[in-house]
């Protein structure tokens, strides 16, 4: 099935249209604001929702388009991914959605978090980074020798990983929120390995620090 693409209302850039967002293979839900980034870099979306109280530009013709409630619990960012959820995404990019307001990147990463837990493989590109959450499992990085990579818990008090090709490894050691001495490790491999015994792990990956 298509990897499910979610641009938010974040500011973007062209270069986050190319890379990891693959058109012919992506079905394409701007949430809001994120018409106005999808229209200006020449992405027509498959759907678009929201209530509509950022976006400058209105939905093109033709385009599904579902209005939600200006009061409501979830914001539009998540909205959209529970309608793609039910839509039978299962594997997600979600685009435009760090920078700008703070609390709406905090939520926007706990979408990945939900994201997880419903079974589904997310991540997020923008704003010079890619952040990924896993609550087990491996995540393996190819080909990005020398990039930057941090490691928290996340909606947990610890998590317990396991680095492989990276500058500081380790072996099944606990990370506490309390005390974030997972930034700024390095990649040393050319198929470097983050493996999550427990808890759930925000892991991001920055290339051009």
């Amino acid at each position: 099935m298509k990897r499910c693409v979610i641009i938010g209302s974040a500011s973007c850039r062209e270069s986050d249209f190319t890379g990891e967002f693959d058109r012919k293979n992506s079905f394409v839900v701007c949430a809001d604001g994120g018409l106005d980034s999808a229209l200006r870099y020449g992405v027509t979306p498959d759907l678009v929702v929201g209530d509509f109280d950022s976006a400058q530009s209105a939905p093109p013709e033709n385009v599904e388009t579902i209005r939600l409630k200006r009061e409501k619990d979830d914001t539009d960012t998540m909205a959209a991914v529970k309608i793609a959820i039910r839509r039978g995404f299962r594997d997600f990019l979600l685009l435009g959605v760090l920078g700008g307001r703070i609390d709406h990147s905090i939520a926007n990463l706990y979408i990945l978090q939900f994201l997880a837990g419903q079974g589904c493989r997310a991540m997020i590109s923008g704003d010079g980074c890619r952040v990924f959450l896993l609550n087990g499992g491996r995540l393996t990085l190819s080909g990005i020798v020398g990039a930057t990579v941090s490691v928290f818990p996340f909606g947990v008090s610890s998590c317990t990983v396991s680095y492989e090709g990276l500058k500081y490894p380790l072996t099944e050691t606990r990370l506490c929120a309390s005390q974030p001495i997972g930034v700024s490790n390095v990649v040393v491999d050319e198929n470097a390995k983050i493996t999550v015994h427990g808890g759930n792990a925000l892991i991001i990956v920055l290339e051009n620090v």
